[in-house]
């Protein structure tokens, strides 16, 4: 793993399925969102909109 996605409980999200993903190999395509029964301090997108990240397993 290396890098940043986001703050709030996106990045924790994204690198438990990471290594879900190392470990079986099956890539998922993760969605963080603000709707209208969640807020902003729950999911931590203070900037509103959508966020996408695509985990796959790279085997060099």
């Amino acid at each position: 793993l290396a890098g940043s996605v986001s703050g709030g409980c996106v990045e924790p999200a994204v690198v438990e399925t990471a290594m879900e993903v190392i470990e079986n190999g099956k890539p998922q395509m993760l969605e963080f969102g603000i709707t209208e029964e969640e807020n902003i301090e729950q999911i931590g997108l203070a900037c509103g909109g959508t966020i996408h990240v695509f985990v796959e397993r790279l085997d060099w």
